[in-house]
């Protein structure tokens, strides 16, 4: 079978006095039921199962694998709510989880997905939340992908469903009281959350209460409740500034209150205690945040709010929580994360110790202020997750929870973290897995990268990558500008007019490894998602030949035309990240790196393009009109391949056995690529 081959339809974009043609955006079909677009799309599955069938294919062998490292039984940390400890399920040949509570050692089924999702193409719930009183459960349910959830609530005492259901949703439920819960609403063309309602149980949607709404499109709602049961906290934030309101509790129907205006560039976050609020902030130029006290009585007036723990220009707080007497932090220090324990009553400082030279540290679930123990998470190339236990009283800890992996000896592996420098001499973290005993040099290198929004890629474990280390891979996460692992400047040098950064950076690291004797040069290869599918189409038009094999799983690369038009979902709330468009320096700015518009004559590498019909981040059209163009300009005879799922969302299918598949169908690329 040869390559599908669209028909070009030449259209012309213009700004700015600038023109472009698109000879493939008539693949755009916003109502995803365009049969000529679909029939395109079977092909280009086709087109690609051909070729993964076609010799070596280890897809089967390497998904037996993974099924064969989970355990029969899967049973998730216990949370303890409203006197009920809640967990989930999931047994080995099952796809979803089944939901349990537990009290005084008897144990009650409250949910199985794998019923509700039953004939179903695909399905997810969000926000599984008891009442207080223990009576009903919420959950959002989604059928498509689009993450579009409609909240559905289950009584307990009857096993049914209630009449409620709320449409359109971004699955995030808080429940107020055991009659009244709140919910934020999404604009239906944007998909941004820009409503928050409350929805008084036996009643109609369309009598909800509007709460509060945003009226600036590049700001996005989301709501939770504090740790105290006081208060539901609304924050409305963007990429570089937010704003938070609250709603007291005791006075559930009050209007809420604004706890400090936005301001530019100010990111703050806020926990409350039964005596005063703590926040985050960075305003005032300290870019990785302080740690401030004020009193409610202080709201709106910043002067007023005393720092108890000052900035750092070499260390990110990134995250707290506030119990009786004492603060736990999320730290970053010289790219590591580290938690800090504060005592308020002298701000004496301790370090909570961590083993591994690469590794993930965070603050776990913990629900309530007032808890006699902290919970906190650990993992690390080579660990798989643990969740502790610390005892406030004796300070002793313990492990009380871990993810179980059959047939895996983590002292068979071997962690590195390696910081290479980069073109412009700032020193980039790179942090390495690989087999003990093989041969480093010789052996073939896959590069991780993502770098946008300030997230952090931590080195946690996964254990997809086993299939691929056990067969003498080396796997490397490059810790690249755009994300905030060496602190806030980090992100601030890897977006907008700094884009460029985040790619050089990933190439930079490629190259330094090999020179440094890790990774066969013959055997470079590369995977990166969403904004990391931009980053590999960035890398392979500056780089074409340096990588032998490339996974742009659900990638963003017509940045250009996604961010020049506002009625694509997350647009504009994505200007402060890439730039807006409309003005012209930005406009030339973005144009110069998109994926998309960069594509031109030269020998590309193999590329493996994963996307989904419904995917609500990035568009499957982008993916869709990438391939062909990516095809046809390639002087190499090596394949540009694309799977399309026709029922799928950002992260794919729904369901872990699913999931699997899809895992094994990567691993089975690379293989593919070593042993042709």
């Amino acid at each position: 079978m040869s390559a599908p081959k669209p028909k070009k339809i030449p259209k012309i974009l213009e700004a700015h006095e600038d023109r472009r043609t698109d000879d493939y955006y008539w693949l755009r079909d916003d109502s995803r039921k365009n049969k000529e677009i679909l029939n395109y799309l079977e092909d280009e599955n086709k087109y690609c199962e051909e070729w993964f069938s076609n010799g070596n294919d280890y897809r089967k062998e390497v998904y037996d694998e993974l099924i064969d490292s989970i355990p029969r039984e899967e049973i998730s940390l216990k949370i303890k709510k409203n006197d009920f400890y809640y967990y989930s399920k999931i047994k080995s040949d099952e796809q979803y989880p089944v939901y349990f509570r537990e009290k005084e050692n008897k144990v009650e089924e409250i949910l199985n997905v794998n019923k509700l999702g039953k004939d179903l193409d695909f399905y997810q719930i969000s926000g599984v939340s008891p009442s207080p009183n223990n009576n009903i459960i919420a959950f959002g349910e989604d059928k498509n992908g689009r993450r579009e959830y409609t909240i559905k609530f289950k009584d307990l005492k009857t096993d049914n469903l209630l009449t409620d259901e709320l449409e359109n949703t971004s699955g995030n439920i808080i429940w107020g009281s055991d009659e009244y819960i709140f919910y934020t609403l999404k604009d239906p063309q944007t998909l941004i959350s820009n409503k928050v309602f409350r929805h008084k149980l036996g009643e109609s949607q369309k009598d909800d209460f509007l709460v509060y709404e945003e009226l600036d499109d590049q700001y996005n709602l989301s709501i939770s409740k504090s740790r105290t049961d006081r208060y539901i906290y609304i924050n409305s934030g963007k990429t570089e500034s937010n704003e938070i309101w609250l709603i007291d509790l005791t006075n559930i129907l009050d209007e809420p209150e604004c706890v400090l205006e936005r301001s530019d560039k100010h990111l703050y976050y806020v926990e409350d205690t039964p005596e005063s609020f703590y926040a985050l902030s960075n305003k005032n130029d300290r870019i990785n945040f302080c740690l401030l006290k004020f009193n409610r009585e202080d709201f709106s007036n910043y002067t007023n709010w005393k720092e108890i723990l000052g900035h750092n220009d070499e260390i990110l707080l990134e995250d707290f929580v506030c119990f009786p007497g004492l603060i736990f932090l999320d730290i970053r220090e010289d790219g590591l994360p580290k938690i800090l324990q504060l005592n308020l009553e002298n701000l004496s400082q301790d370090l909570i110790d961590f083993p591994d030279e690469a590794y993930s540290c965070y603050i776990s679930v913990n629900p309530k202020y007032d808890s006699n123990e902290f919970l906190y998470g650990y993992t690390s190339l080579r660990k798989p997750s643990s969740v502790f236990s610390l005892d406030l009283k004796t300070f002793k800890k313990k492990e009380i929870w871990k993810s179980e992996v059959i047939n895996f000896d983590e002292n068979l592996y071997e962690i590195k973290r390696k910081k290479i420098i980069s073109r412009d001499g700032v020193k980039v973290p790179n942090s390495l897995v690989y087999k003990k005993g093989i041969d480093l040099k010789e052996a073939p290198i896959l590069m991780y990268g993502y770098g946008s929004y300030g997230n952090i890629i931590d080195a946690s474990f996964r254990k997809t990558m086993l299939p691929l280390l056990n067969r003498g891979f080396i796997f490397c996460i490059s810790h690249i500008r755009g994300g905030s692992e060496m602190g806030r400047q980090w992100y601030e040098d890897g977006k907008m007019f700094q884009k460029k950064n985040t790619f050089y950076d990933f190439i930079d690291s490629t190259k330094g490894l090999v020179n440094e004797g890790i990774g066969n040069s013959k055997n470079i290869f590369a995977l990166g998602g969403s904004a990391g599918g931009l980053l590999m189409g960035a890398i392979i038009n500056y780089e074409p030949e340096l990588y032998k094999g490339v996974i742009s799983a659900v990638p963003f690369v017509d940045v250009l035309t996604t961010m020049s038009d506002e009625s694509i979902p997350l647009t504009t709330f994505e200007y402060k990240e890439w730039g807006n468009p409309n003005n012209k320096d930005e406009y030339d700015y973005i144009k110069s790196y998109s994926p998309y518009d960069n594509i031109r004559k030269q020998n590309y590498p193999t590329v493996f393009v994963t996307s989904s019909l419904f995917d609500s981040q990035v568009q499957y059209y982008e993916p869709a009109k990438y391939v062909p163009k990516l095809r046809e300009n390639s002087l190499s005879s090596n394949p540009i391949l694309m799977k399309m799922n026709l029922i799928g969302g950002h992260a794919g299918k729904s369901g872990r056995l699913n999931a699997l598949e899809e895992a094994a169908q990567d691993n089975s690329f690379f293989l593919k690529l070593v042993n042709l």
